[in-house]
Formats: structure tokens, sequence, C-alpha cells
């Protein structure tokens, strides 16, 4: 019996005997019958009572007895724009007949997470043994404290960590989201999942706000131009998305500029102060990772974009210029991609002093034709499966190309450009009339540096390639080209065979950091040799 109440019978003992005593001489006065009724009635509660504390609470300890949540993610949706907290709560749900014995309610983020917790009025980080009645909740709070000065290593543009909970062997989870910094989020944070179209009625959009721009799902501009100026800083945050197409789940990489029929886009920056659009996690380790979004997409029809002194980066592939679309680029590096660093369908496409490196796939991809122009650019690619450069005259419906493939003429010429990297052949040539139509596939190399070997098979490649690429210099392994490709510069070594030997261009008069070129004998590739 419990301590309680063998503590109430001794407490009440001595007026049980009162009332006996005065029922046995048959004269009970009104005191006593009071005291009689208030003995009953606390007689009757401590019985009730007793029987609670003698009830076994009952827990159900079966896997498939989960927790339900309210959310399963957390919002933050304050931009803060000085050192500032946020709370926000969910419930957590026991659906079940049984009490659920929470093990462990913890932040997965190590101790230097932005967010704090409360549950159920408790204030702490981690909890154990949090019980849920039967059909019951609780609640849990969480704060936020953002300092938007803080570097980005401390304080990235997107805050995230997750509530962990334990239960029953099983673990669930809720994700918490914050702005970590005070950025113009185009169009908004909450675009996950959705494609937002900007239109200006032919007009002009700038983004010329020092803040930086951060772009969560896909922004689709057509019909308006957009101008990044001058030091202009764009992050595009990536990931994988879902949306329903008639009834079916179509999954699809977030995080793209897109540009329609209609649309333009005109970057505009320095030599001292280029465009980065990269994505939005800056810390040391994204700092080179590829693929963290999809890239810049041009599609048919747009034309008169211009992109100069920017930097591209990060992305699955930098840029995808599709059917009959223009780009002009001057001064650009596309680096840290998963894919191409430029992919291009049946488009136009010129770029001088451009620099492509650490591309997954090929530098340049080329299919289905088109006109292409290349000066003073830099292709290097290393330990990838793909040559630098692959370019052709047709595009297959399907995979195993069983229909005949769509045929469109190639024009593409290279003049003082760098075609290298760690395979034997940096080049691949697709002629999809299997040399039926020489008209159809037009291509010249003009004092370049290149690396083929295979390509040269009478057999199976084109043996007269050499005799489209004059004067070239097909490099191997042993000669000197750059710095330290290993380490991505790729900067002309002091003896580097590419010193002196490309022909001047008189439209293009210095490199891609401002180095004057020589006026008679400039170098090849995007640098210009420069002496310490």
């Amino acid at each position: 019996m419990p301590d309680f109440g063998f503590a109430l019978i001794v407490l009440f003992l001595p007026a049980c005997r009162s009332l006996r005593q005065n029922i046995a001489s048959g004269t009970p006065d009104p005191t006593t019958e009071r005291n009689m009724h208030k003995l009953l009635i606390f007689i009757a509660f401590t019985g009730i009572l007793l029987t609670a504390c003698n009830k076994e609470e009952r827990f159900t300890t079966s896997g498939s007895s989960k927790l339900e949540f309210s959310t399963d993610t957390l919002r933050f949706d304050t931009v803060f724009t000085e050192l500032g907290s946020a709370t926000r709560f969910f419930k957590v749900y026991n659906r079940h007949k049984e009490s659920i014995k929470i093990s462990r309610i913890a932040l997965s983020g190590n101790s230097q997470s932005k967010f704090n917790l409360n549950v159920d009025g408790i204030p702490g980080d981690v909890h154990e043994d949090v019980v849920v009645y039967p059909e019951d909740s609780i609640y849990v709070f969480c704060e936020v404290t953002i300092n938007p000065d803080d570097p980005l290593s401390l304080s990235p543009f997107f805050v995230y960590d997750s509530i962990i909970f334990e239960t029953n062997g099983n673990t669930q989870a809720v994700t918490l989201e914050a702005f970590g910094q005070n950025a113009n989020y185009i169009p908004s944070r909450w675009h996950k999942d959705s494609i937002v179209q900007y239109g200006c009625n032919g007009g002009e959009v700038i983004w010329d706000d020092p803040k930086p721009y951060v772009i969560y799902g896909i922004v689709a501009f057509d019909d308006c131009t957009l101008t990044l100026p001058p030091g202009c800083r764009v992050h595009v945050h990536g990931g994988l998305s879902r949306t329903e197409i008639d009834m079916q789940t179509v999954i699809y990489n977030s995080g793209r500029l897109y540009f329609g029929a209609n649309g333009k886009l005109n970057v505009q920056g320095s030599l001292d102060n280029p465009v980065i659009i990269q994505g939005d996690r800056l810390e040391p380790e994204y700092q080179d990772e590829p693929g963290q979004w999809t890239g810049i997409i041009f599609a048919a029809g747009s034309k008169g974009n211009h992109i100069q002194y920017a930097e591209i980066k990060n992305s699955l592939f930098g840029i995808y210029v599709d059917s009959t679309a223009e780009l002009s680029m001057q001064n650009v590096k596309v680096y840290n991609t998963s894919g191409p660093g430029l992919f291009a369908l049946h488009s136009n496409v010129t770029a001088d002093n451009c620099l492509f490196y650490n591309n997954g796939s090929y530098c340049v991809q080329i299919g289905y034709g088109g006109t292409y122009r290349f000066n003073y650019c830099t292709l290097a690619n290393f330990g990838t499966p793909a040559p630098a450069l692959g370019f052709g005259n047709g595009i297959c419906d399907d995979p195993l190309c069983s229909t005949p493939p769509r045929i469109f003429p190639l024009d593409i010429k290279l003049v003082n450009s760098i075609v290298y990297g760690s395979k034997r052949d940096e080049i691949a040539i697709s002629d999809f009339t299997g040399g039926q139509n020489p008209f159809s596939l037009t291509y010249s190399f003009e004092h370049c540096i290149v690396r083929v070997d295979d390509l040269l098979n009478p057999n199976v490649g084109f043996p007269d390639f050499f005799d489209f690429c004059d004067p070239c210099i097909n490099a191997t392994p042993q000669d000197a080209l750059f710095v330290n490709s290993p380490e991505d510069d790729y900067h002309l070594d002091t003896l580097s065979i590419a010193e002196g030997q490309a022909i001047p261009i008189p439209t293009i008069l210095t490199d891609l950091e401002g180095v004057t070129r020589d006026t008679e004998k400039p170098d090849i590739g995007c640098y210009e040799y420069k002496p310490e």
C-alpha cells in the first residue's frame, strides 16, 4: 500500500473510534453525524486516489507505434537585418491508445547550432524519457538566433538543423530552416517546388543591390531582360524537387536560371568586379563541390544574351544554349560542374578569353550543328571520362539511335585556343552523315594546342584532322604547358609551348586577367604569359 494511503488511515483512525463509541451509546450528536459524512466522502476520495496510485502506466513498445507531427519542416521566414531571434512551435501527437515514451529528443546539429529547444515548457537541447499520454500531444518550441553580419562560414544563406525523436527503436525528424543572411531572396524562400516567371513587358530588371541575390526554385525570364551589373553576386539553391503532372509524380533538379524565347541575360561584370553565379553553400567544404544547383538555360529562340567578366561554378552544368539561341561570352570562367561547362545544341555561340575546367563531362559539348567561334580559350579537362571538346552535326531521338538522326550543319572554328587534358584524345567529332555530306560538318583550328591520338585512326576517326588544324601543336604529357594543372592553375608555365604561338586578333588586346597581349606574337590560351 502506498505511504500516502497509510498516512490517511492513521490520520483518521481516531475519528473512526469516536464515531464507533457514539454509535454504541445510541445517542450520536449532530457534530458526530457531520464528521461521519465528511469521513465517508474522504474515504471514497481516498479509494479513488489509491486505485489511481496502484494503476500501472501502460506504454506501447511496438516499433510500429510512431509519433505524428503538425509539420515536417519548421520554417523561420524572418530575414534578419541585425542580430535577432525568432520562435516557432509545432505539436507532437500520440495517436495511440497507450502512452508513448520518447527515449530522446535532441538537435542533430553540433554545439554551434543556431537553434534552441523547449519541450513542453522545459528548456534544453536534449530531453530524455518524455512521456506523451494516449491520444494526447506535447508542444515543442524552437528558437533561432541569427547574426546576419556573421561570415557565411558561420551563418550561411540558409541555416539548417533538425530535431531528432527516438522512440521504440524508431528515429523520426522535423527539419528546421531559417535565413542566415540579409540578402535578396528571389522570389522568396518557399518556392522550392515551383517555377516563378518574371515578366516586364519587354523591359529590364536590374539586380544592383549590394546584397547578394539568392535564387530558390526555378526562376524564368520571358519578355524580360535580366541585367547583372559589376560585382553582382547570385547564389542558387539547388536540390531535387517533385511535382505532379497528369497524375504522375515527376522528380527534377531545382535551382535554375531560365531564359525563354523572349528573355535575355546581360551580365556586365568588370575585371575588378566580376559577376559571380554559384551555389548557396559557401562553407569551406563546399567550395569545390559540383552539382549544387542546375545551371543557366537559354531556351530555343533566346537572342542577344551576353556574359562578360563572370564566374559560373558548382552547378550540374554551366550553361545550356538550346536551338537557335544566341550567346556571346568574354572573359568568363566556367568550372566545378558535374556535367559540361557549356552544352549547346543547334545554336550560335561566341567565346573570347574564356576558361573551362574541372568539368565532370566535356568542357564544351556541341550537338545538332550550329555556329561556334572560340578565340583565346582554354579547355582543360583532367581526370574525367569525357574529352575536353566534343561536337557533331546531328542528334538522335532515342538513346540507341534506332531511327535516322536529325542533321543540321555545323560550323565551328577555334583560334589561339588550348584543348588539352589527361586523355589520349581530348577532341571527339561525330559526323552523323558518315562522311556523306562534307558540307554538314565544317571545323577549323588555327594556332591551337590540342591533344589527339585515336582520333587520327583512319578506320574509326578523322585521319585528315590536321588538314583542318593548321598550324596546330599536338601536345604530349611531356610538354610544358600550364603552371600547375593539379591545382587548377592554368596560367602558362615559364617554358610553355603556348608562348608566342598565337596570331594577333585586333579586337582582343588583353587576356582574361587584363594582361596586354603581345602585338606580334601573343600566347595561345586565355592567359598571356606574364614574367614574375
